[in-house]
């Protein structure tokens, strides 16, 4: 089966953006091997925010050859077309992606609610998270309030030059 990671930056206190919505919190750490860390993904899950933040980018982090899927009820997939909208029955839609053949990994690429629904259905394996040395004071939460007790197991670490630390931990079932 197809793993589900779900890879994000986090502030110290727990907040994937800022109290505005914004990322410029994240350092730009060169030590940080994006192509290293995502060669082996081949589809991105989004939820709809995490996909207008996305766009405003100015280029993916993912590659060009990857699907992509947005997850959300108000986004018209006509309006869409260079991604797959998917309006209901998330965690179906991503059993259905990790049971199909190959050995490419899926990317929880975010965000919070759509990492606890998934996490919630038995969709995710790994939990990576990129702890950035700062302390936001509020933004959006790591995990929706709500997300189920889950177990972890750790998996690995990495310290960069910046003082992020990066943790990997699977989820046990």
């Amino acid at each position: 089966m197809r793993p589900v990671r779900y890879n994000v930056a986090a502030s110290l206190d727990g907040y994937i953006t800022g109290p505005d919505g914004g990322f410029e919190w994240i350092p730009d750490d060169p030590t940080v091997d994006f192509a290293g860390i995502f060669a082996r993904v081949d589809t991105v899950l989004l939820g709809r925010k995490s996909f207008v933040d996305a766009q405003a980018m100015s280029e993916p982090a993912w590659s060009p050859q990857a699907r992509v899927f947005v997850f959300s009820t108000t986004l018209r997939a006509e309006d869409h077309p260079e991604v797959t909208v998917v309006g209901q029955d998330a965690a179906h839609r991503v059993q259905a992606l990790r049971e199909e053949p190959g050995d490419g990994e899926i990317w929880l690429f975010g965000g919070g609610e759509l990492f606890r629904r998934l996490l919630a259905a038995g969709q995710v394996d790994r939990v990576e998270v990129t702890i950035v040395p700062v302390l936001l004071g509020g933004g959006t939460p790591l995990i929706a309030a709500g997300a189920p007790r889950s177990q972890l197991t750790l998996e690995g670490t990495h310290v960069y030059p910046s003082g992020m630390v990066g943790l990997t931990y699977s989820v046990l079932r």
